[in-house]
């Protein structure tokens, strides 16, 4: 009996390679949010396990990158990669499409909405209290989140509520797109076997 895809799974394997970074990513939409992450950054290895915890999916990520001129190329590329992961794995037939989530932490409140519309979008308002958490550059999120939005080629809405504690503002956002990713991936057993849009398609 032959192998069944990964892609059939709802799992998928991608690799992207540069000059300045090589990323490996893998995922499984439906598994128990088990992490094996090591991106040579620590704080966002942390963020990247509130995805795989909250989102109850199956996460590797292997990265190296030119850390030494700073943290920028690795950030971006690893959203690209898993981006592209979510692409690969996902068919949108039968899916709830839409997912939301609000999520605080102490003083911080987050809400984050998504829709794997097919098409590219990010509204990112957030307002840090401060530039770093440790010696990690929080504008770097937002270079995250697009490079995963161009590639999972979804419509994502990210806001800070409040918060006056930069590691709780981003840590209630990555929390929040966990779950939000986990209602819109779900499948819908009202809506098995069709696409989640008037026009046929996504």
């Amino acid at each position: 009996m032959s192998e069944v895809p990964l892609e059939s799974k709802r799992q998928a394997a991608v690799e992207r390679n540069t000059k300045e970074t090589q990323i490996k990513v893998s995922i499984n939409l439906d598994g128990t949010g088990v992490l094996d992450v090591d991106t040579g950054l620590p704080f966002l290895d942390h963020m990247l396990d509130q995805i795989a915890r909250h989102g109850l999916i199956d996460l590797t990520i292997q990265a190296q990158g030119d850390l030494e001129i700073d943290a920028h190329h690795t950030v971006e590329d690893i959203g690209i990669t898993l981006g592209q992961a979510f692409n690969k794995a996902l068919d949108k037939t039968g899916i709830r499409r839409y997912g939301y989530a609000y999520v605080p932490l102490d003083e911080a409140l987050s809400r984050v909405v998504i829709d794997f519309s097919g098409r590219p979008g990010l509204e990112y308002q957030v307002g840090f209290a401060k530039s770093t958490v440790g010696n990690f550059d929080v504008d770097l999120f937002h270079e995250f989140f697009q490079g995963f939005v161009n590639h999972a080629l979804v419509t994502l809405h990210i806001d800070n509520i409040r918060g006056k504690n930069s590691h709780h503002q981003i840590e209630t956002i990555f929390k929040a797109f966990g779950r939000a990713m986990r209602m819109a991936v779900e499948l819908d057993p009202r809506s098995l076997g069709v696409v989640p849009s008037t026009k046929g398609s996504l």
